[in-house]
This record gives C-alpha cells, sequence and structure tokens, in this order.
C-alpha cells in the first residue's frame, strides 16, 4: 500500500511540473493561436536561468527561491522579445508557418545557450530547507516533491483569480473565445497577445527553474518535455488551463503506474492517451470546436497546370541529372541520391497539406515505415530487392490507411496533433521492439542488389521512382479527385453541399500521401544500407514540413525546390559551429520575408521580368 501511495505522489510531482509548462502552451495557444513548440525552449532557459542566479546568489531559501522567481522573470521578457519580432508578424499564417517558425526560433536558442553555458550537463543544488525525505507509509518521499504538490494547485488558483477577478483576464478569456470581436470592441490586441505570451513564457521558466533540484540542466530539456506538454494541453483542450491540469495529472500517474507494469510503455503511454481522447472527444476533455482552427486566412490561389515551356524546362532538368554520373561517382551523387529522396518525401507531404489541406506533424511516420518494412523483408523474409521496394509502400499505405481513419475526423491542430502521436507511437514502437526492429541498434546490412550496387546504378533507379513518383502526384492533384481535395481545402462544407464524400476522399489522399512517403523511405534504407528509430522521428517531421516551407505551399513544384535547397543547405552549414542558429535564422527569413517560398518568388521575378517585356512593346 505504501508503495503504491508513493508512486502515486511521485505522479502527482511530476504532474505539476508538467502542468506548468502545459499551463503557459495553452494560454499562448488559447489567446494567440499559436502552435509555440520553442515553448520548450522557454522551459530551458528557465531551468539555465536558475542554476546560475541560485549557484551565484548562494543565500539559503531566500536566495534559491529569489533565483527561481528572477529566472521565470527573465524568461517572460525574452518571451515578449521574441513575440513582438517574430510572432507578431505570422498570427494570421497556416499552422504550418507559425509551428516552423517557432521551430526556427528553437534552434536559435539552443546555439545561444550551448555558447552562453557550454555542452555539458549542469548539477544545480538541492532546496535549501526541502532536502531530505520524509516517510509516508513507510515509503520515503522527497520534500521537494510534497512541495511541488502543493505549488500546482497554488498556481492553478492563482492563474484562475488572475483570468477571472482582473479586466486583463476577463480579456484574455474572450480573446480565447472570439479574438475578432475583442479587436472589434478597440481592445489593443498587440499588447494583449503581448502579456498573454509574457504569462506563459513566465510558466514555463518558472516549470524550468523548479527541476533545478531534480535534474541536471542540459540542451536537451527542450526537445525531452514539449513533446508531453503538447500532449498535455491537446488532451485537456487547446486554450484550457483546467484542462491542462487534469491532463497533467492524469499522464503523470499512469505514466508512474505504467512504468511498474509495463516499462516500455513509458515512451508512447502519453501519445496513446492523446489518440483515444481525440478519437473520443475530438477537441479534448474541456475543449470547444473552435479551439481546433485559428483566424481565418486568405484562400489560396488556384493551381495552375503547368505550361508546355515549364515542361520543356522540367525535362531539361531532368536530363541534365541524368548526366550526373558521367561527372562525378563520389560524394556528389550520394548527395543528389539524398536530393531525390528528400524530394518525393516532400512532395508526398505537400499532396497532403498544400492539395489536401491536412497538415500533418508526424508525416515520417510513414516514411519510416516504408524504410521498416524494405529493411524487415529483406533481412527477416529474404524476399529480393525489387519485391521488398514494392512492400514498403504498401505496408507504409497500410499504415496511413489505420491512422488515416482516424485523423480525416479531426481538423486544424487536433488532426496534426493525431498525427504527431501516430508517429510518436510507431517511434516508440520501433524503439523498443529490440527482437524485431532492432531498437535503437537499427537494421544494417540493407543493401541493393548485385545490379544496382554500384552509385551510378542506384541513382539512375532512384531518379526514374523519384520521377515517376513526382508525376504520378503531379496528376492526382490536377486530376477530378484532386479538385476534389482542394475543394474540400477551401470549401469543406460547400463541397459536402453537393453531395461528395469529402471524408472518403481526404481518407484516400492520406492513404497516396502515406505511400508515396513509405517509396522514399525505401530508397532511403536501400541508400544508407540500413535504418534506424530516427526515421520516424519528430525531427524528419519537422525536416518535411520545412522543405515544404522553403519551396513554398502554393505551388506544387514547391517541394521540389524546397527539398534541393533544404538538403543542400545542411549539408553546407552542418559543417559550421552554431550550424543550428543559421539554419533557424534562415527559417525565419523565409517565414518572416519570403512566405511563398522559392517557388513564389521565382514566380514572382517571373511576372516582374514578363510585365517589363510587355511595357517594352507598348512602348
Amino acid at each position: 500500500m505504501g508503495f503504491y501511495f508513493a508512486q502515486f505522489l511521485t505522479g502527482l510531482a511530476n504532474a505539476s511540473s508538467l502542468f506548468l509548462i502545459a499551463s503557459g502552451l495553452s494560454i499562448i495557444f488559447g489567446v494567440t493561436r499559436i502552435v509555440n513548440f520553442a515553448h520548450g525552449s522557454l522551459y530551458m532557459l528557465g531551468a539555465y536561468f536558475a542554476y546560475t542566479l541560485i549557484t551565484t546568489l548562494d543565500a539559503g531559501g531566500f536566495g534559491f527561491w529569489t533565483g527561481v522567481i528572477l529566472a521565470a522573470l527573465i524568461v517572460a521578457v525574452i518571451g515578449a522579445v521574441i513575440e513582438i519580432l517574430v510572432l507578431r508578424r505570422i498570427y494570421r499564417a497556416p499552422e504550418l508557418f507559425q509551428l516552423v517558425a517557432t521551430f526556427g526560433v528553437l534552434l536559435i536558442i539552443q546555439d545561444v545557450t550551448l555558447a552562453i553555458w557550454g555542452a555539458e550537463d549542469l548539477l544545480g543544488p538541492r532546496a535549501p530547507g526541502l532536502s531530505r525525505a520524509v516517510r509516508i507509509f513507510g515509503e520515503p518521499i522527497p520534500e521537494y516533491d510534497i512541495a511541488l504538490i502543493i505549488i500546482g494547485p497554488v498556481v492553478l488558483g492563482l492563474i484562475w483569480l488572475l483570468f477571472s477577478r482582473t479586466r486583463w483576464g476577463v480579456l484574455v478569456r474572450a480573446a480565447t473565445q472570439d479574438r475578432e470581436m475583442v479587436g472589434a470592441l478597440g481592445v489593443n490586441q498587440r499588447w494583449l497577445f503581448t502579456s498573454a505570451f509574457m504569462v506563459g513564457a513566465f510558466l514555463a521558466g518558472l516549470g524550468g527553474a523548479l527541476q533545478v533540484p531534480r535534474e541536471s540542466v542540459s540542451l536537451l530539456m527542450d526537445l525531452s518535455i514539449i513533446g508531453e506538454a503538447f500532449v498535455v494541453v491537446v488532451i485537456g483542450g487547446m486554450g484550457s488551463v483546467t484542462g491542462a491540469f487534469v491532463a497533467a495529472v492524469i499522464i503523470s500517474v499512469l505514466n508512474a503506474f505504467g512504468v511498474l507494469v509495463f516499462p516500455q510503455i513509458s515512451l508512447v503511454l502519453p501519445f496513446l492517451v492523446m489518440a483515444v481522447v481525440l478519437i473520443v472527444r475530438p477537441y479534448g476533455l474541456f475543449g470547444t470546436a473552435a479551439s481546433a482552427h485559428g483566424p481565418p486566412t486568405v484562400p489560396e490561389a488556384p493551381m495552375k497546370p503547368m505550361s508546355i515551356a515549364g515542361i520543356a524546362v522540367v525535362a531539361a532538368a531532368v536530363a541534365l541529372v541524368a548526366l550526373l554520373p558521367r561527372l562525378d561517382d563520389g560524394f556528389i551523387l550520394v548527395l543528389m541520391i539524398d536530393v531525390l529522396i528528400a524530394m518525393l518525401f516532400a512532395a508526398s507531404l505537400h499532396f497532403l497539406m498544400g492539395v489536401g489541406g491536412m497538415v500533418s506533424f508526424g508525416h515520417a511516420a510513414y516514411f519510416g515505415l516504408g524504410a521498416y518494412a524494405a529493411a524487415l523483408a529483406v533481412k527477416a523474409l529474404g524476399l529480393p530487392m525489387l519485391a521488398a521496394m514494392a512492400f514498403g509502400p504498401l505496408v507504409a499505405a497500410l499504415g496511413a490507411m489505420i491512422f488515416g481513419w482516424f485523423c480525416v475526423r479531426l481538423s486544424g491542430v487536433y488532426l496534426a496533433m493525431l498525427t504527431l502521436a501516430a508517429a510518436q507511437i510507431l517511434w516508440g514502437v520501433t524503439f523498443q521492439w529490440q527482437s524485431v526492429t532492432g531498437g535503437d541498434d537499427g537494421i544494417l546490412g540493407v543493401w541493393p542488389a548485385r545490379w544496382a550496387s554500384s552509385k551510378p546504378a542506384f541513382f539512375y533507379l532512384a531518379l526514374v521512382l523519384s520521377v515517376a513518383g513526382l508525376v504520378l502526384i503531379r496528376h492526382l492533384a490536377h486530376s477530378p479527385f484532386g479538385y476534389v481535395l482542394r475543394g474540400g481545402r477551401d470549401s469543406p462544407i460547400r463541397t459536402e453541399a453537393i453531395g461528395i464524400d469529402l471524408r472518403a476522399h481526404q481518407w484516400l489522399g492520406f492513404i497516396l500521401a502515406g505511400a508515396f512517403a513509405g517509396l522514399a523511405g525505401v530508397l532511403f534504407a536501400f541508400s544508407k544500407g540500413s535504418v534506424f528509430p530516427d526515421a520516424l522521428s519528430i525531427g524528419q517531421s519537422i525536416d518535411g514540413l520545412i522543405m515544404v516551407l522553403l519551396g513554398g505551399v502554393q505551388a506544387l513544384i514547391g517541394p521540389i525546390f524546397g527539398a534541393s535547397a533544404f538538403v543542400l543547405l545542411e549539408d553546407y552549414i552542418s559543417r559550421l559551429d552554431y550550424w543550428r542558429a543559421i539554419l533557424g535564422g534562415v527559417i525565419l527569413v523565409i517565414v518572416l520575408a519570403a512566405p511563398n517560398g522559392i517557388a513564389g518568388g521565382l514566380s514572382g521575378l517571373w511576372q516582374l521580368v514578363r510585365g517589363g517585356r510587355k511595357t517594352g512593346e507598348r512602348a
């Protein structure tokens, strides 16, 4: 009895820490509708600043708690700077732009933190006066855990008072429900959003600062917490602080006992719970339908078929690429294979998002499924390469069919988060299922057949399959099926009103996108000779999102430009010091200065040139 009660208290202590960061994330989303991937960075900064202040002040209990509060206040100021310089400019942008922009902020903060505090983990002191343990039912319970259990509900009460008893809180709640109306009533939305972001950043910084006595301060704190924080916010309902508290308790207590029953489930348990909740209650425990979407955005321009001149240019480009093995059979050829694979992966994601309007934060799930299926077909089933290459996309399509059936029933942020849950569940399975997937060691020795073992031969195979996939994706986008998807993207109510089964079309679009991503994963597995769980990770999904954004969401040729630029840029800057900050800066420049991406910029330049020619002819 005492042991289980101790586990319950441990879960509650973890819940308080998780609630602090999740409540801040929920407040920020509720008011600004920003999907803030950099919130974990604010949590990490809170821990680093608290460590520095606590060890510098070194004044017992007063110095410790003063350092914690000051660290949270510093993070709040940093949050205000981020909101004013970056986020204020993208409030009306699609979720994709917001997520990628905040990911760019995360990369910059990571390298700034590395430059200031170094790469080594920092071990902070224990909280003065709370360094011992008390026995409850015979089991030792750290005093600091008991303090955290008290702090969580106290903070929840203070947030409730702030939102219920102050004019600012009333305005924040009103903005959560209908921020357009709040603006129409004359409220200064800019400063309301900035202050709300500061409160959210303060809570994240406070959560990180309070973790200093419990764990080492490291550069991994941001990504290690943000996944669970998103899970808590989504389960509770986007924008609901009470929901975040309830969800934090549910997740933390289940984790505390799940580790005892089935330790391997700890990696995927939060995402399993989120998936179940979203299937049963599509807007979370305390969420509403209005919380699924950001503000209305300007409808996208229709995608036009490529002109004859454009087709000729593309054909010439493919012909030139096909000559590459005659010029080089070394590093450049390997890099071009990576570019081709990235093009196909990015195009499959663009088909889902740009054509179908379904934002996916976990598209790497199908890339990884294809890669693992092909690898297992070769290593476990003994299939030849071509059979394995056909098997991979089929398994990826099957996975997309299963997950897509649930995902297409949701919309907006909740759909995106369910795709993230699917990817994380698959990642956890591949990471833990050592006997089948090899776990963290991966599957090695997945080499091409003898006829395709040379670099030029495999390059031509990758070129043929990638170009064929891209052509087929483009054909689907301009087919009646593609027009239905685009109609559902722009006006789902009108599309269904004319008798079209939109959900069935979206489900099929999900399956097709998964199959193309699986084909890219198959090529990746044979090109590298191995596959690891990273193929299904959040990082792989984020890479795909960046490629789509870099090339341009509005153009079908955008993923081709975006994937090429991303792979080449990453290859170059990864050799430099503080490459994350450089990449993050490039991402922010694109989001803020060139939201139409490379394809949009080239299109605008072409229109400018044509306009100049027409003016000259008239003169």
